[in-house]
């Protein structure tokens, strides 16, 4: 339970790419916790010299990406004494960082697609896993300078975007097959999500058409699987949530391909937090709704940090 006096700052924004889904996010939360009834205000954080309002009891961290999702606000929170929600220092770092968390799952045994680590510190080259690929740049979040390479020609082009971001490029086998994603809240996995693109792949403009002007996706949840290849696609995602060492919630991604094979890409730490995000989907679908899941997150997190 939430104690009734706990003022809990809602933190959103940030400074990075996702800063404006990330106000979307914190907005939603911060209804939803009123709405339960908790003592909750929002912080728009712009910077590292945030100030929380005086008495903060729980820190309700919704920035996605860049400075909210990688570790480096947690360990600002934790340095101030400040109790926080979801993934911790390290798990958030790794998560964040799709190197790290490729290496975790390997070692974990998680199925995950074929790989490699494309150094380009001393010029763009290209990999030497054959077309089809995707490239992604390891600590982005919200599919930011990733393209799917299907014929020679885009492969340099992939590489020199990806090369923007940073010099240790992720290389991955392309998988065809269903989009899925995975909410996981206290080390259960909850509904299967089943995200259609209307055009491409599940890249940022699909996924906030109302920012990019983009045709969007249609949303299946619980995902038209059958009983096996939803234990498998669950336990799968459970698998690398746990590989991670994520405390608390995450949401993760998913392919399927036509064989019914899963394949783990990442575990969102943050993921997004509207009424109609893919994590409160699953939640919903497995009988929890928006203020609750927001309620549960809160509890939780508080029993984690309390340990």
């Amino acid at each position: 339970m939430i104690p009734d006096n706990l003022l809990i700052a809602v933190l959103m924004g940030g400074p990075g790419s996702e800063r404006e889904v990330s106000l979307a996010s914190g907005k939603a939360v911060l209804k939803a916790l009123q709405a339960a009834g908790c003592n909750a205000v929002g912080v728009d954080v712009k910077d590292a010299d945030f100030e929380l309002p005086e008495g903060t009891g729980l820190a309700y961290n919704v920035i996605h990406g860049t400075f909210g999702e990688d570790g480096q606000l947690q360990s600002l929170l934790e340095s101030r004494g400040i109790p926080y929600t979801g993934a911790g220092v390290a798990s958030s770092k790794t998560a964040f960082d799709k190197n790290l968390a490729k290496e975790k799952f390997l070692a974990a045994g998680v199925p995950t697609p074929a790989s490699e680590i494309v150094d380009v510190s001393g010029g763009v080259r290209l990999p030497s896993i054959p077309v089809p690929f995707v490239v992604k740049p390891p600590r982005e979040g919200s599919s930011v300078g990733v393209t799917i390479v299907k014929e020679e020609s885009q492969a340099l082009p992939a590489m020199e975007t990806a090369a923007k971001y940073g010099n240790d490029i992720l290389v991955e086998a392309f998988v065809e097959g269903k989009e899925l994603t995975v909410g996981i809240l206290d080390d259960a996995a909850m509904p299967i999500v089943h995200i259609a693109p209307r055009d491409g792949f599940y890249d940022m403009a699909n996924k906030y058409p109302w920012l990019s002007g983009g045709v969007g996706s249609d949303y299946y949840c619980p995902a038209d699987l059958d009983a096996e290849t939803t234990r498998r696609v669950q336990e799968a995602a459970l698998a690398g949530h746990r590989s991670l060492g994520v405390e608390v919630y995450s949401r993760v991604d998913v392919l399927l391909d036509a064989a019914g094979n899963p394949f783990v890409l990442e575990a969102n730490t943050i993921p997004g937090m509207t009424e109609t995000s893919l994590l409160p989907k699953s939640a919903a679908a497995h009988g929890i709704d928006f203020p609750a899941l927001c309620l549960r997150i809160a509890e939780l997190s508080l029993a984690a940090r309390s340990k």
